[in-house]
């Protein structure tokens, strides 16, 4: 018997000396087993919800490929606490002759996969219920549920048995004086992209360090997202806007909307930065703004109506700054960066039909040859 590991730990917050406890632990059942050890596959900082984790997507295709007879792990949610995704491991990996056993409950049956699967999957719902409750109260109490936004510094401060107290917020100075600028200049008439092209040629630093772009400053003003739509600029600490759902399919967190009854709202005047004169300023251009933009009677905009995808929709790169190579025109492709940004010099352009021409032409020619075709995996030339 030939057996591999798989060890996980989900969250920053645990010890990455984990993976190598339960690495350990599994090896010495193997040892006792009598069996051999081939090799570990690991994952790190990655929920056990989250199917996509690349060492976990490679463990029955290692059993249909390789010399592989068990797959050892301490327990059944170190592989996955989702019942569809265990269940689906559990038939592949029978399929390939595989067996799979774990240290907390030996040798997985069917039985294991219905009640433990069910088990797991009701655990993390029940601690995403208990997340929100926290994270609510602390809220209520006038600290943040969450992220930090430009503008304001961490406070670390820490209870009377040492534990941290979490969601503590001060302003930077620096950063809101930024912010101030921001609000006053839009309020005088100038353009997100204006904006952001000023503050990235002062070398001034985005949030998360990155440069300013458009949608950074603007947002989206139903969602709450942007520098001019954030109310805690004026002392309103607003959480529960929205709430995230796994697109099961590519297992990645969307955005869905709450309904305003479910919102939020505490008043935290010691974080004000902007004042409601210059706030009002803001909103009532911003109406302006959507209404001259306004496609029809429900307010939606006519350049986000639709939104096409082409052959090479987010696969280009600017040559020059490496950013994004988007659509700028109606037929042409330029640098974001250039544009949005003003990080990069390369203002050059190029027709969709030519560049999709030019790189289908590119493909033919110089992957169709016979050298290139003898380099290819089996599977694909075959194919």
């Amino acid at each position: 018997m030939r057996a591999v590991v798989y060890a996980l730990y989900s969250s920053d917050l645990q010890r990455e000396a984990s993976i190598e406890d339960q690495i350990r632990l599994c090896r010495k059942r193997i040892e006792h087993e009598g069996w051999e050890y081939l090799n570990a596959y690991t994952n790190r900082a990655l929920s056990g919800g989250n199917a996509t984790r690349p060492a976990y997507q490679s463990l029955p295709k290692e059993g249909r490929r390789g010399p592989v007879d068990a797959v050892v792990a301490e327990a059944l949610d170190r592989l996955s606490r989702d019942q569809e995704d265990i269940a689906g491991l559990s038939k592949r990996l029978c399929f390939a002759g595989v067996r799979l056993l774990t240290l907390a409950e030996g040798e997985i049956s069917e039985l294991h996969v219905g009640l433990k699967g069910t088990m797991n999957a009701l655990f993390l719902k029940d601690l995403a219920q208990k997340v929100r409750r926290g994270l609510e109260g602390r809220v209520r109490h006038g600290r943040s549920g969450g992220g930090l936004c430009f503008g304001y510094d961490v406070i670390r401060e820490h209870d009377s048995r040492g534990e941290p107290i979490r969601g503590g917020r001060k302003i930077n100075q620096v950063e809101a004086a930024v912010v101030g600028r921001i609000f006053a200049e839009f309020a005088d008439g100038k353009s997100p992209r204006a904006i952001a092209h000023g503050l990235n040629s002062e070398r001034i630093t985005g949030p998360h360090g990155e440069n300013w772009g458009p949608s950074t400053i603007y947002g989206n003003w139903r969602r709450g997202t942007g520098v001019l739509n954030n109310e805690l600029y004026i002392g309103k600490l607003v959480w529960n806007r929205q709430s995230f759902i796994k697109d099961p399919t590519t297992g990645k967190r969307q955005a869905r909307p709450n309904p305003c009854d479910e919102w939020v709202i505490q008043d935290v005047p010691d974080l004000r930065i902007v004042d409601d004169d210059l706030w009002n300023k803001v909103k009532a251009r911003q109406v302006r703004v959507r209404h001259a933009l306004m496609y029809d009677n429900v307010g939606v905009r006519s350049e986000r109506v639709r939104r096409p995808a082409y052959l090479l929709s987010n696969l280009l790169k600017c040559g020059a700054c490496g950013g994004g190579f988007s659509k700028v025109s109606l037929h042409h492709y330029g640098c974001s960066n250039a544009r949005n940004r003003g990080t990069c010099n390369n203002l050059l352009t190029i027709r969709r039909n030519v560049l999709e021409a030019s790189v289908l032409s590119g493909l033919k020619t110089h992957l169709m040859t016979p050298n290139s075709l003898r380099n290819l995996p089996p599977s694909i030339t075959a194919s």
